[in-house]
């Protein structure tokens, strides 16, 4: 598997992978996403940015994640120091189809890979308070529970910020 950025020729099975795993997400009561959001143009400015990574299998796109700097003005509820330039990542996603392979730790490692590589020694992102899966991934790969916010954007939901120290 290779993870490498997308381009702006990823955009069709991006938006096939996103439209199976938001049934999904929302079949388990997961609303964070919708037939709205993410969408294409949040996509390819992720790729105009050069932030969006894909999980590449045999020219497959089996997982994306949006690997930006970032940061809600609601992470400053969790006692976070929004001037200090953090890793964000944003729009995790696992192709239905290839669940359970360690994709989504790939990508967030890639996420740490970029942070070295930027002298950047903080990364934090934030997961729907409905979103098993990565509440239980996030602590797996060094994460810490920050505390509980609502965004202006998404109207109605909770969420979970995870932060990671780098040493």
């Amino acid at each position: 598997m290779l993870i490498r950025l997308a381009t702006l020729a990823d955009i069709p099975p991006i938006m096939k992978l996103i439209a199976g795993v938001v049934p999904v997400m929302n079949a388990a009561g997961n609303f964070q996403w919708d037939a709205v959001y993410p969408n294409a143009p949040v996509f390819e400015k992720d790729i105009a940015h050069n932030q969006l990574w894909v999980a590449d299998e045999d020219g497959y796109i089996t997982g994306i994640a949006a690997i930006t700097t970032d940061q809600e003005p609601e992470y400053a509820a969790v006692g976070w120091d929004l001037d200090e330039t953090a890793i964000v990542v944003h729009r995790l996603a696992v192709s239905i189809h290839h669940r359970g392979k360690g994709i989504a730790s790939k990508l967030m490692q890639q996420a740490e890979q970029v942070a070295l590589g930027r002298n950047i020694k903080v990364l934090r992102v934030d997961t729907n308070t409905a979103n098993e899966a990565t509440q239980k991934l996030f602590p797996k790969l060094g994460y810490t529970y920050a505390g509980e916010i609502g965004l202006g954007f998404r109207e109605g939901l909770r969420f979970y910020c995870y932060e990671k120290r780098l040493v």
